[in-house]
């Protein structure tokens, strides 16, 4: 690292608030990626008739347990006794996947008598008695790991390990969007920037009509043509995010092309490409770079926000925005709204304050002190 990417370090280091929010997001965003081992309805790690198995990462048939389906249930009875029996089972520390519905839940009584389904509250916010089951289901229901700490959703699905496929969904489509727009932006605006004359006019005036195009009405149009999905979300969005980082990055090249130094490089004869990209784009990626945390939160939000709106992922996915319509629906469920809010105000103040950090790294009046 040369002299001024030390300093630049040392600024970010010195903001504090930005550089925990970075560790704790590395620490989140790690363990999100570990989702299967830390939530899951199937287990770690089997011992069976002296075979050690993985169901986590290979799916077994139930013929491998004595069964005849094609799909192995480990919460059955059956298989649990048949494991039990002939073996050992080692168990993620939440035994619910994104998408298993809690069969054992028996119900919570009301103060009138009635038994009340789904949603389901947590366990520590109420005195409600349970409903009457059979002694199995409710000694399965109380059994260690099957606590839904944060309840269920009104379809029966444990609502911490929503929010931990949740949070890695929203995190990985941030930064693929955020690092896709980068580069498509970065490249637009350095060609735009360094040839200027008539190529700057061309795309300005393209810019300008693509930019007036209503995005929300594209993604409207389009989820009634094909099946909302992570890809096609992506590709929609990526039409026109990348369009916020050209008007900086055509900026800096403006600024840079008559500097002496790419006067200099010209005169011995470099290429335009090795001009661009070698020697100016290291100068104006220092205001992209501060825009980026910035996007991340953005596409973050955008993601929520369409998942809210029913225009985003398929029915059934992990999403924060899903969470918060349910809260919407279902405001006799606190539990829902509050934990999708919580969790999305808290990822979206670890990327502002990543973003500050890193604003304040690269201000030349700090760097060049």
């Amino acid at each position: 690292m040369n002299p001024i990417n030390q300093r630049r370090l040392a600024n970010f280091r010195a903001n504090r608030r930005g550089y925990w929010s970075l560790c704790v997001f590395i620490v989140l965003f790690v363990l999100s990626l570990f989702a299967a081992f830390i939530a899951n309805d199937r287990p770690i790690l089997i011992s069976y008739k002296g075979e050690l198995l993985s169901p986590v990462l290979t799916t077994y048939p139930e013929s491998k347990f004595g069964g005849f389906l094609a799909v192995t249930d480990y919460k059955d009875p059956v298989i649990l006794d048949e494991i039990k029996n002939n073996g050992w089972a080692i168990w993620p520390p939440i035994s619910y996947s994104y998408d298993t519905i809690n069969k054992d839940y028996p119900g919570r009584k009301s103060s009138g008598g009635l038994c009340l389904g789904f949603p389901a509250p947590p366990p520590w916010s109420t005195s409600m008695p349970l409903c009457d089951a059979p002694a199995d289901q409710l000694a399965r229901f109380n059994a260690l790991g099957n606590t839904n700490w944060l309840g269920l959703d009104d379809q029966g699905r444990d609502v911490v390990a929503r929010v931990i496929y949740g949070f890695r969904l929203s995190v990985l489509f941030g930064l693929l969007l955020a690092a896709l727009s980068a580069i498509i932006g970065v490249s637009a605006g350095a060609v735009q920037g360094y040839f200027g004359g008539k190529t700057d006019l061309i795309f300005q005036r393209f810019l300008e009509i693509w930019s007036s195009i209503p995005s929300l009405f594209v993604l409207i149009i389009i989820s009634s043509v094909l099946v909302p999905g992570f890809w096609t979300l992506l590709g929609i969005l990526l039409l026109f995010e990348w369009v916020n980082l050209v008007g900086v990055v055509r900026a800096e090249f403006l600024r840079a092309r008559n500097f002496e130094y790419v006067k200099a490089a010209r005169a011995l004869g470099l290429s335009h490409r090795k001009i661009m990209w070698k020697h100016m784009l290291p100068n104006a990626m220092v205001a992209t770079l501060t825009f980026l945390p910035f996007m991340l939160s953005g596409a973050v939000a955008a993601l929520t926000a369409l998942d809210f709106l029913g225009l985003g992922m398929p029915p059934g996915s992990p999403s924060l925005g899903e969470l918060l319509l349910q809260g919407k629906r279902h405001l006799e469920a606190p539990w829902l709204g509050l934990t999708g809010f919580f969790s999305l105000a808290i990822m979206l103040s670890l990327f502002i304050f990543i973003g500050e950090a890193v604003r304040d790294a690269f201000d030349p009046r700090k760097t060049f002190r």
